[in-house]
């Protein structure tokens, strides 16, 4: 989409610093960081939010969650412990219209969030 902030990401039109990249998903770091680690995780298709996620979209998914898990022992939080979070919709606090997922960890995260 010509007017997604992620999609830009992708194409490398916005700069980012990235984490990870593959020919599926990729990984870079919040810019507005609420823990110690905190990285966005998205796939390179637009994707606007979970409620668009059915059935064909399974293996992407599982190949996000992968990369998450890699991305967690990479940065020390796999033993530690770390939250992953995503927001749909308005209510939901969901501001980018491109599914991400938000991996934070490095410090004891309270609950509830917000």
């Amino acid at each position: 989409m010509a007017d997604c902030i992620f999609c830009k990401i992708v194409e490398g039109s916005m700069p980012s610093e990235k984490v990870y990249e593959d020919d599926a998903v990729l990984a870079f770091k919040d810019i507005h960081a609420q823990a110690p680690v905190h990285l966005l995780v998205i796939p390179k298709r637009h994707i606007p939010s979970v409620r668009e996620i059915g059935e064909e979209e399974g293996a992407l998914m599982g190949r996000i969650f992968a990369v998450i898990n890699q991305l967690a022992k990479e940065h020390g939080l796999a033993d530690r412990g770390f939250r992953i979070v995503n927001n749909c919709g308005e209510e939901g606090g969901q501001t980018v219209h491109h599914i991400h997922f938000h991996l934070l960890g490095g410090r004891a995260l309270t609950w509830p969030p917000g």
